[in-house]
């Protein structure tokens, strides 16, 4: 069944954790600072490889259809003064929410959430439903392509042939202590392969997943303590690309900060690369900040740009990057630069509903994909407590929001060229 044919019921978590469904308030959403129904349209069962959280301090808010309003549940109504808790989804990758959970915080000083995505989930003829669409059809993250048994074994495998490599050697943790797709699919032998080189960053992101203040987050992993050599980034993408489907190799992970910080070793190693191999996609996961620094690894020979982008609107992107040393007309210079040698350009947008959806998002949006010749939208959700979100960047709704599924129909129609997705494509398979 593509969606239900009904608005499924809220959800809330008791005080041991156990999901319920509570049929008389129903499935309600946040978009922005607002909070609505979901349309059964707009949902889709839980995707295989989601992930279902309980959020602390958190009170789950459901829609009473009798009355027409939204409503806090504030105690476990079947078994009244007992506590509960909110729940969200964690969707699985090539998949994009429309709506976020809708919670209340039961104080101020509630701590911020883990930076993960927190979709709409309600409950309905024995599935999970989800405020959510598929962005993408390739499957190369897909849970049901990963056989954990070939994982750890290819893992071990090739770290043990490459004991030497400390990337390589960095990618094991990746692989079976965050579960990291990417890094798995790279022992596997497939598809997109992540190569981290920067420790260091000239951003500090709100919702960086690498590095955080103790006071403001937690990050979800690890970053990268040292710089690759060119030999150990050499070993490892050259073996990729030559062998691997439809492969790709991208600098600029979660797992470390800006990769143009070390222009010098990716541009040396690029040369060597494809010196070896023309085969495969050299792609480049970036802010984009420096781009004297974009050009000469455009001249090395790298294939496309991946920019990350939460807003288009200047303020938003300055509040939320917090930028050392570059502003946001740097960013859009890298994409000016590498339209200049005919370079494949994408946005990693991070959909946040009820911002990038809004009138006055969009058309600035559209602006940049005129005058930049931008190829692809990347439709990522942004992994982040929605609350600490937009207080730290001093969000104020503009105006009309669309819904993300209408603002992809304004940008299609204004853009018939422009491709939309979540992962970066291979340019030369």
């Amino acid at each position: 069944m593509k969606h239900p044919k009904d608005i499924p019921n809220m959800v809330f978590a008791d005080s041991e954790g156990n999901i319920l469904d509570f049929p008389e308030l129903k499935m309600a959403g946040r978009v922005g600072q607002f909070f609505h129904p979901i349309e059964p349209k707009d949902l889709i069962p839980l995707p295989k490889g989601s992930e279902l959280f309980v959020l602390p301090n958190r009170l789950p808010i459901g829609w009473d259809p009798v009355h027409d309003e939204m409503i806090a549940l504030c105690e476990n109504p079947f078994n009244p003064k007992e506590s509960i808790q909110a729940v969200a989804a964690f969707i699985a990758p090539a998949h994009t929410q429309t709506a976020i959970a809708a919670f209340l915080k039961k104080d101020e000083e509630a701590p911020a959430l883990p930076l993960f995505c927190y979709t709409a989930v309600g409950w309905w003829q024995g599935k999970f439903w989800v405020a959510a669409f598929r962005s993408d059809p390739d499957p190369r993250q897909d849970a049901d392509r990963f056989d954990m048994y070939k994982v750890k074994k290819k893992t071990l495998e090739i770290s043990k042939k490459f004991n030497k490599n400390r990337l390589i050697r960095h990618l094991v943790t990746c692989s079976l202590h965050y579960g990291c797709p990417a890094a798995r699919n790279f022992f596997l032998g497939r598809w997109e392969a992540p190569v981290p080189t920067s420790p260091v960053c000239n951003a500090r992101c709100i919702g960086c997943i690498s590095n955080q203040p103790k006071e403001l987050s937690v990050g979800t992993q690890n970053r990268i303590n040292f710089v690759p050599s060119v030999e150990e980034i050499v070993e490892l993408c050259t073996m990729h690309l030559r062998h691997a489907p439809a492969p790709i190799v991208s600098f600029g992970q979660g797992c470390e900060g800006e990769p143009l910080l070390q222009v010098n070793t990716i541009e040396e190693a690029i040369k060597k690369i494809r010196k070896d191999t023309l085969r495969g996609t050299i792609n480049l996961n970036s802010n984009a900040s420096l781009p004297n620094n974009v050009e000469r690894l455009a001249v090395s020979g790298l294939d496309s740009i991946r920019i990350s982008l939460n807003s288009c609107r200047e303020k938003y992107y300055m509040a939320y990057y917090r930028p050392k040393g570059y502003r946001f007309s740097n960013v859009l210079e890298s994409a000016k630069v590498m339209k200049k040698y005919s370079r494949f350009v994408s946005i990693n947008l991070f959909i946040t509903p009820g911002l990038t959806d809004e009138l006055d998002e969009i058309d600035e949006l559209s602006r940049i994909i005129e005058e930049y010749k931008i190829d692809l939208i990347q439709l990522r959700n942004h992994n982040i407590d929605p609350d600490m979100y937009f207080s730290a960047i001093n969000f104020k709704p503009s105006g009309q929001h669309v819904g993300i599924k209408n603002m992809i129909k304004i940008l299609k129609k204004r853009h018939p060229f422009l491709r939309f997705g979540y992962f970066n494509p291979c340019l030369n398979p």
